[in-house]
């Protein structure tokens, strides 16, 4: 299903019964980023997932994109779906959207869940980000995909399932280019983290252990300005968590939830 909000399209999907909940994906990934969590999610809750301005089946606009701006894209998206207060889940990218709109509009989570994600740029934000605009602009997203998923898997899981890799790096050789480098922009100046202190609702932070993207420094330094949140470590895991390790990731999660009910 789609709607029209903030001068684009989202594509989003909707399953299950019970209190709203809401997914956000990762950079270069879409809303079946979460396939692994739906059975067990639906069975409890409402689930919306949706593809991030520039993902998926959403529009894709030339230019650089803003976090606030994908923040006010979710808040069309529940004013046209009626949510009132949801849950959050967000995976890196999604848990940047996710600091940026419970900052911007607060009392609509009932909790956040920030998985594998950070709350300020590093110091070489902006080369980093730069080299791999620079290299799908010129190259397509096809000459980011072994690099790219060098960093979300540890190489036993790479060697492990090949199946996997086949279809997340479909995943990314079908992000627009115009999508992938307006995020990228976004995520480059990512800076929430000395206002993380005014999120109010019950807030678990997770991250994998070998995730050099997001590192557990950080998750430490989120988990450390939420007073109150609580914090996990996936072991064996890099920056996609929920599908490398998920079972432990599921689990973590509705120990959570069920904890915030």
């Amino acid at each position: 299903m789609k709607v029209k909000t903030n001068s684009i399209e989202i594509n989003y999907e909707i399953a299950g019964d019970g209190p709203w909940i809401t997914l956000s994906h990762s950079l270069a990934c879409n809303l079946h980023m979460w396939d692994e969590q739906m059975e067990l999610l639906t069975k409890r809750f409402k689930v919306l997932r949706f593809d991030t301005r520039g993902h998926g089946h959403s529009t894709a606009p030339e230019g650089d994109y803003t976090l606030e701006q994908m923040a006010d894209d979710v808040h069309g998206l529940f004013a046209h779906l009626g949510i009132k207060q949801t849950h959050w889940i967000g995976l890196s990218m999604g848990g940047m959207i996710g600091q940026t709109y419970a900052l911007k509009y607060p009392g609509v989570f009932t909790s956040l869940v920030l998985a594998d994600t950070t709350s300020r740029r590093p110091p070489n934000a902006a080369q980093m980000w730069g080299d791999r605009i620079k290299m799908a602009r010129e190259k397509g997203m096809d000459a980011l995909v072994e690099s790219t998923l060098a960093r979300w898997f540890t190489a036993p899981y790479i060697q492990s399932r090949k199946d996997v890799m086949a279809r997340i790096a479909n995943d990314i050789r079908n992000t627009p280019v115009a999508g992938f480098c307006g995020a990228c922009a976004a995520i480059a100046k990512v800076d929430t983290l000395d206002r993380l202190k005014e999120i109010k609702c019950p807030v678990f932070i997770t991250v994998g252990d070998q995730d050099h993207g997001t590192p557990p420094e950080m998750a430490r330094a989120i988990h450390a300005n939420l007073p109150g949140s609580s914090l996990a470590i996936i072991e064996s895991a890099a920056h996609i968590s929920n599908i490398e390790q998920q079972e432990v990731f599921n689990r973590n999660l509705i120990n959570f939830l069920d904890s915030v009910k």
